[in-house]
């Protein structure tokens, strides 16, 4: 079973948000919000409410808007629970969307690699798609060649998840909740999921997780968002990246973990300062896509991670209570899809910093354990905080 320690009052009162205790408010119509605020004229935290098209089922798919009283937008759809869009301001106050994805539903259902989306049953690879729990062994659906990833061919990215706005004093957001049923793309066990983003005053967009089971089973949820801090005006490489890790799981050519805990250092794996992404690309094959082992350990919420881009002075900064994070440079983005406003997303286009425990973790008895288990509650955050500099 896996819990959080999260130290220090104003984490409390974020969890106690997060995790449902505080009241929640249903948007009274597609072209209604909620507000949070005084009376005072100040500007206030919103959550609307509204359509954004229609399944092939013919289901309904709803797209949330959330607002801070410093104008940060982010936008949630229904569909993967997925981060649409991410409004931030640079160092002169102009903002502009700083994810990768689309305008319209209709490029989600064609063409998307996981943009903006939460991923599971297992978010990351898991070889050849089987894993042994209790003696007994289970095979998963395969869908990047011979292995499993993000949850299979119909992972949590493309279903429909049911969602209510959440607020309080400290933020709006939108809790999405999905019953992954007993065999589904393999794995055991019916899984009750709740998955919470809440947009605070301070500039952070928290997500938080929640899950039970009611038979043992593997669980490893995260959320994929290709991140631009250039509001998507030119690739990632310059941006300056920090990770907090000293070690990663080096792979094979399937990107599948050895089972290795590798040191970083005096390798062009590093960043334990901030380095620009493109520095040391050209000499990691194919580009990165790894999983880092943070120096935390997963016990308590500990910085992972902070981006910064020099030109707009945009700085993200990751903290979570996980043990991993994946650091993937949008190395298969190859100029065949083309996003937001018709902009082509070529290579390196984006980049995703992936909170989560270490890929193919069942079949390395030496990993953090991802098992659940009937009785265990299931309960990982991820804070992401925006500023300039």
């Amino acid at each position: 079973m896996r819990k959080i320690a999260i130290f220090g009052t104003a984490m409390v009162l974020c969890l106690v948000f997060v995790f449902g205790i505080t009241a929640c408010r249903k948007a009274e119509s597609p072209a209604s919000s909620a507000a949070a605020g005084t009376a005072k004229g100040e500007t206030t935290m919103n959550v609307f409410k509204a359509p954004f098209g229609t399944l092939p089922d013919g289901s309904a798919v709803d797209l949330y808007t959330l607002t801070n009283k410093n104008g940060l937008k982010a936008r949630l759809m229904t569909y993967g629970a997925t981060l649409v869009s991410l409004d931030l301001p640079d160092r002169n106050g102009d903002f502009a969307d700083c994810v990768l994805g689309y305008d319209v539903l209709d490029g989600y259902l064609k063409a998307s690699p996981y943009f903006g989306a939460i991923v599971g049953r297992y978010g990351n690879r898991i070889a050849k798609g089987k894993f042994v729990l209790d003696g007994k062994t289970y095979t998963l659906a395969t869908n990047d060649g011979a292995n499993h990833l993000h949850g299979g061919v119909k992972g949590y990215d493309k279903v429909l998840w049911a969602a209510e706005p959440v607020q309080d004093s400290t933020g709006v957001g939108v809790r999405f909740t999905y019953l992954s049923k007993d065999g589904e793309e393999g794995y055991p066990g019916n899984l009750d999921i709740a998955v919470t983003y809440v947009l605070t005053d301070d500039n952070e967009l928290i997500v938080s997780y929640e899950a039970k089971t009611d038979r043992p089973t593997i669980v490893n949820l995260t959320h994929h968002s290709y991140f631009n801090l250039t509001g998507g005006q030119r690739d990632i490489l310059g941006h300056e990246l920090l990770l907090a890790a000293d070690r990663y799981t080096p792979v094979d050519a399937g990107l599948i973990p050895t089972g290795a805990l590798t040191p970083v250092e005096g390798t062009p794996m590093g960043f334990t300062t901030p380095t620009a992404i493109g520095s040391r690309i050209a000499d990691v094959p194919g580009g990165y896509d790894h999983n880092y082992v943070l120096t935390s350990g997963g016990k308590t919420m500990a910085l992972a991670a902070r981006v910064t881009e020099s030109e707009s002075g945009r700085v993200m900064e990751i903290s979570t209570v996980e043990p991993g994070i994946q650091f993937y440079s949008g190395n298969f983005l190859d100029g065949t899809i083309t996003g937001k406003t018709d902009q082509v997303y070529g290579k390196y286009w984006g980049f995703c910093l992936e909170t989560q425990h270490f890929p193919d973790s069942p079949n390395h008895p030496n990993f953090p354990s991802t098992v659940l288990r009937p009785g265990e509650t299931y309960k990982t955050l991820t804070i992401h905080k925006f500023s300039v500099k």
